[in-house]
């Protein structure tokens, strides 16, 4: 047994609708008795690409002693499943920088002498959404060139003033024991999201203190201890977490979840969706 992450499903919250477990095609969930269940540590490796697909916010990532989790065993479930689940499994760990599971998943596939070539479409893995190339939509090429002329909302932002309170703003960089923290209404912002959004200043920052971070690319373990010291040492009056709809951005939802539970405040936490052409979705 090792301290690791996994994740945890709040039985209270969940309805069993099963949205999660197209999302987990590694086999860790399954429905049973009506709740979606973690049936094995083994095949839960922990990078949360369920959580985003709950309509419940019934599951998060929690740090506990767990069984190591066996690509190997893995593989065997994902592999009964056809080519396209394999092709989104080993880019799912490619996204995410597992080098050493890919290279295990890599000589199963040899080694059963099954070949995946990852430079052909597929479908999201459980979107429902159009094919893309090379992964989820987050990372597919788009050209919004096309777009019609600048919407009002655009004009306005254009002659909008910055409603930025404080520096620095990225999560990494703010000091734990930044003043501007204390009685703080914080928006959490995926980096990308200034940017697909025209209404950012006006619509999502006035008002609060901003962190900036990029929940695929950075540590989110490194994110949670942070948030978790910031929510010990100040009082927050709320956080909104504000993230583009691709699936890796949600993986910060449960990290702030986390965080916010840990320090054991109530604080408010509200949730911001914004679409990749810059609409607000939620």
């Amino acid at each position: 047994m090792a301290q690791r992450k996994i994740i945890s499903i709040d039985h209270e919250k969940c309805n069993g609708c099963g949205v999660c477990i197209p999302n987990c095609p590694e086999g860790a969930i399954q429905i049973i008795d009506g709740k979606a269940r973690l049936i094995s540590d083994l095949f839960c490796d922990g990078l949360g690409a369920c959580i985003g697909h709950c309509p419940q916010e019934a599951i998060t990532i929690q740090e506990r002693e767990a069984e190591q989790y066996d690509e190997r065993k893995v593989m065997g479930t994902i592999i009964k499943q056809g080519d396209n689940v394999i092709r989104a499994h080993l880019l799912h760990l490619k996204e995410h920088h597992q080098a050493e599971y890919l290279h295990e998943a890599l000589a199963v596939l040899k080694e059963k002498n099954i070949k995946i070539d990852l430079s052909q479409e597929f479908p999201c893995h459980g979107s429902g959404g159009p094919a893309v190339s090379g992964g989820c939509p987050g990372s597919k090429v788009m050209d919004f060139r096309q777009k019609a002329g600048p919407s009002a909302q655009v004009k306005k932002a254009a002659n909008a003033d910055s409603e930025l309170r404080q520096w620095p703003i990225q999560l990494m960089l703010v000091p734990v024991h930044a003043p501007y923290l204390n009685n703080a209404d914080l928006l959490i912002a995926a980096d990308c999201v200034p940017f697909a959004y025209a209404g950012f200043h006006q619509d999502l920052l006035k008002g609060k203190t901003l962190l900036v971070g990029c929940p695929k690319f950075d540590d989110l373990g490194i994110y949670q201890q942070k948030l978790g010291q910031i929510f010990e040492h100040h009082t927050i009056l709320s956080v909104t977490y504000a993230h583009m709809e691709v699936p890796c951005c949600f993986g910060l939802v449960g990290v702030i979840q986390d965080a916010i539970a840990r320090s054991g405040k109530k604080v408010l936490f509200k949730e911001v969706v914004i679409g990749i052409q810059g609409e607000k979705i939620r």
